[in-house]
């Protein structure tokens, strides 16, 4: 284990990457639950998807522990998923079979362009200011997530400015996606209730033991608010609960590979009129994709030393797959079209990877272990079930806090240099995406440069890259 994680070489030991691991899993295996309830809105059976999804967090997972020996965690992304469902699905009237053809063909070409040096040429192109707002962004983009899912917040709009669209009855239960226009406000909720009771308490615990140092800090506060959970009521044991199924198991025959069906490949090229909508799906799927693991690496990466300067060499200077940072790209890539393959949406990097950096996890050691505990999951899926969102959402604040950092690398009172940097370090937050963040501070950087004669001062990959970004935006808008 020593010799092929290269545990002392990274600072760290078999415990301390326990701990990150499952520090990890605790803070993202809410993905088991809530992308079924995503994906099956489409016709997808839930188990079959429940199942996909664990496997393919699974495998991706240990291909990037095993070949880059990095301690992060691969699943499939909240947002993708909920693009496949709303807009590929419902708002396009592509079947589910063939949206995950369309996202087995963005993995094919996620391999390509990292095969190809294209997203290592990305990064390397990013200049150093933005590529610290990006981390710093990440932070409050993390946080922002915690502070929701503790339940702080609450949103009020104008009713007549609301619109549900897609809905439908699943159960017996009206199921659909609010919009609002920008009259909606959040406000803090009132703590008089107790599920933000309890996150507010594990948020205070996990706060008390980071300043007093204490190892292992917020998985001690995960384990302990959930036992607070049990003690408060908000959470229950349901009579008759086991802890041991394989119920869902055999379900995985509906999804996997479903691509190759008649409803998949087949159906997708058989209509010449939906080529053009199946392009800009794929084009969609792979720009976010590719940005969305860029900015996670750029953000947590750089700033913990996980790629650190020998690393950046190695990318800069060598061919093929030298560098860790080559070796995850690659991992990256190929988890996309492994999970289409099994019956999910895109698989990728998962930011929530930076609460067991933040425990000390520093090789691929931590990533063997999320992907123990999520297979784990196929059987006593259950048991882990019992662990409350306000146990693991304190933890991604206080996550969020520690990556702010590396906004102190940004001069700030220079505005040519801050602009760009807001952009990519606070409206990624705003509008609840990192790629749109990082597409919006592309845009103003490449814009200031322009208009201040320093035009030649932009690596040309960061204005293709705005480009695509602007045509992104309007493809989408068209549709």
């Amino acid at each position: 284990m020593e010799k092929f994680f290269k545990l002392k070489e990274h600072k760290t030991s078999v415990g301390v990457e326990t701990v990150a691991g499952v520090t990890t899993f605790f803070t993202m295996v809410y993905i088991i639950f809530v992308n079924p309830g995503i994906l099956s809105q489409t016709g997808m059976n839930w188990n079959a998807v429940f199942v996909a999804t664990i496997l393919a967090t699974i495998i991706g997972t240990l291909i990037m522990a095993l070949v880059a020996n990095v301690p992060y965690a691969l699943a499939p992304g909240m947002g993708l998923n909920a693009f496949f469902t709303f807009t590929v699905c419902f708002a396009l009237n592509f079947t589910w079979q063939e949206a995950l053809a369309l996202v087995f063909i963005c993995g094919i070409i996620n391999v390509l362009i990292t095969v190809t040096r294209v997203r290592k040429a990305i990064i390397r192109a990013i200049p150093r200011s933005l590529q610290s707002a990006i981390g710093g962004g990440i932070g409050i983009f993390i946080a922002y997530i915690g502070v929701k899912n503790m339940g702080f917040l609450q949103f009020i709009s104008d009713p007549t400015h609301n619109t549900v669209q897609f809905a439908q009855e699943i159960g017996g239960v009206l199921t659909g996606v609010v919009h609002a226009d920008s009259s909606i406000v959040p406000e803090m909720v009132h703590f008089n209730n107790a599920p933000v009771l309890l996150a507010l308490i594990g948020l205070v615990i996990m706060v008390v033991l980071l300043v007093l140092k204490v190892k292992g800090s917020i998985f001690i506060g995960i384990a302990v608010t959930s036992v607070l959970g049990l003690i408060m009521g908000v959470v229950t044991i349901p009579a008759g609960f086991t802890p041991f199924s394989l119920e869902a198991v055999g379900d995985i025959k509906y999804t996997f590979g479903a691509i190759f069906s008649a409803d998949g490949f087949p159906k997708l090229f058989s209509d010449p009129s939906m080529y053009f909508l199946a392009l800009i799906t794929i084009f969609a799927f792979s720009l976010s994709d590719t940005f969305d693991t860029i900015g996670t690496f750029v953000g947590t990466g750089r700033v913990t030393g996980i790629f650190d300067e020998a690393d950046e060499k190695a990318l800069a200077e060598s061919k093929g797959f030298k560098s860790k940072m080559d070796k995850a790209l690659f991992a990256d890539a190929t988890a996309t079209s492994i999970g289409a393959l099994l019956g999910t949406s895109n698989t990728t990097t998962y930011i929530e990877s930076s609460a067991g950096i933040a425990e000390g996890g520093r090789t691929g050691l931590t990533s063997v272990v999320v992907a123990i505990l999520f297979a784990l999951c196929l059987p006593f899926a259950n048991l882990f079930g019992l662990v409350p969102q306000q146990a693991t959402a304190p933890a991604l604040v206080v996550v969020g806090i520690m990556m702010m950092g590396a906004f102190s690398d940004i001069k700030w009172t220079e505005l040519t240099e801050a602009i760009p940097a807001f952009m990519a370090g606070v409206f990624m937050a705003f509008v609840y995406n990192i790629s749109y963040g990082i597409a919006a501070a592309f845009i103003f950087y490449c814009l200031i440069k322009l208009i201040t004669g320093k035009f030649k001062e932009v690596h040309p990959i960061v204005y293709v890259s705005s480009v695509l970004f602007l045509l992104n935006f309007i493809l989408l808008a068209i549709l």
